[in-house]
């Protein structure tokens, strides 16, 4: 099970989409969870063969449980013939063998966790030394090495999300209470998270306000040829150029964890996405600087989509860097956000009005935005913040370089 955020704890499986004996691959999703950020898709990140389904449909798994074994290509093939080619006499000839691979099906959960420390754990001399000390548990961490070798940098993340789940466990009473008096678990999950950030980060405000006529014009000269489904709209064109501003400030772009700044190298704009249902929910577009506008269109297009239609791949909740909000067009003229936390910073952009500007020594009505920077003080300063709207002024100026 998947952790898709540091409020979460556990999540109900919803369906399998596959059964032992079916080849996978990278990217494929094999079952829906239900989770406090609503119905998520699970994908799988190495090709292989589901050789067998620990987690029944309906039960509640803990964050970090084993769901599913899927053994890699070559450990796949075989997986994969003994399980096309079943004996004639099931019951005389396998029964001895099934015990020494899994335990019987109530008991399977308990032999999933006994036979990981079985495998043989690749690591680099350092990430044992580290693991040591931080008291990480080496079988239970993904390597990021050749043939899956796991390095400090591995151990580390590890460590950083564990101790980000225990966080949590401080926050169970509230969530409780909130539950009591008979809000949502998502509602519960959005209150844990701002709590959380009030309480830990502290936040600076920085704000601007953007001319966007020239991004206007360009936008309606680029729309004219296109269907009303394919149009180009501003908040593709604001994650854009806030995704390509973070190449030049990456303290903008990380996670504060185990009392330091961790840079990301990935560039992943998260933006929240209300649900007719209620709450929010916050997918990324994942390595957005990679991405051309028109890519970007696609993706916002796309996740809008399945967000509202419960959709969202695990990976897309998780991965976010930073986040953008939008509510100009709800009426609000100025968004000031409250990071999600590990986050260090959140963009929130208002409506798109017509006020006065001056405009080469003359007053002029021009339509402008409202843009306002929250950063965590503890990863940046002000001077950063004040960089990022300039620059981010800039790339809006020029909306075809983008």
């Amino acid at each position: 099970m998947p952790s898709l955020g540091s409020q979460m704890i556990e999540a109900r499986l919803i369906q399998w989409l596959v059964k032992p004996g079916d080849t996978v691959k990278r990217g494929d999703i094999i079952g829906e969870i239900d989770t406090e950020k609503g119905l998520i898709d699970i994908e799988v990140f190495e090709d292989g063969v589901v050789t067998e389904l620990v987690s029944e449909e309906g039960e509640v798994i803990p964050v970090g449980s084993v769901m599913a074994v899927i053994d890699g290509e070559d450990e796949g093939e075989k997986a994969k013939a003994k399980l096309a080619s079943p004996p004639e006499e099931p019951e005389k000839k396998e029964p001895r063998k099934k015990r020494e691979k899994a335990a019987t099906p109530p008991e399977q959960p308990e032999t999933a966790s006994r036979e990981v420390p079985l495998h043989r754990v690749k690591a680099s001399p350092l990430a044992r030394r580290v693991a040591e000390d931080l008291q990480v548990d080496l079988s239970k961490v993904k390597g990021s090495g050749a043939e899956g070798t796991i390095h400090k940098k591995d151990v580390e993340a590890f460590a950083k999300q564990k101790a980000a789940d225990e966080t949590f466990e401080k926050e169970l009473d509230m969530a409780e209470h909130l539950s009591a008096a008979g809000t949502g678990g998502m509602r519960q999950a959005i209150a844990a998270a701002m709590s959380r950030s009030n309480r830990e980060i502290p936040h600076y405000y920085l704000e601007t306000e953007i001319d966007m006529k020239v991004p206007l014009d360009w936008l309606n000269e680029q729309n004219k040829e296109r269907a009303v489904s394919d149009r180009l709209l501003p908040p593709m064109l604001l994650i854009k150029a806030v995704a390509n501003v973070l190449t030049e400030l990456p303290a903008l772009n990380g996670f504060w964890t185990d009392e330091a700044m961790h840079v990301e190298e990935g560039i992943h704009i998260g933006f929240a996405i209300a649900l007719r249902q209620g709450g929010l929910v916050i997918p990324a577009i994942l390595n957005a600087d990679l991405k051309s506008l028109e890519e970007t269109r696609s993706a916002f297009v796309d996740m809008v989509m399945r967000a509202r239609e419960g959709h969202l791949r695990s990976r897309e909740i998780s991965s976010a860097t930073i986040t953008v909000t939008s509510l100009g067009e709800r009426g609000a003229d100025k968004v000031y956000g409250v990071i999600y936390p590990p986050q260090v910073a959140l963009v929130g952009f208002g409506k798109i009005a017509k006020r006065p500007q001056t405009v080469d020594g003359a007053i002029g009505i021009r339509p402008t935005l409202s843009v306002v920077l929250a950063g965590d003080h503890r990863a940046s300063d002000g001077h950063t913040g004040s960089r990022f709207l300039e620059k981010l002024n800039e790339q809006l100026q020029h909306p075809e370089a983008l």
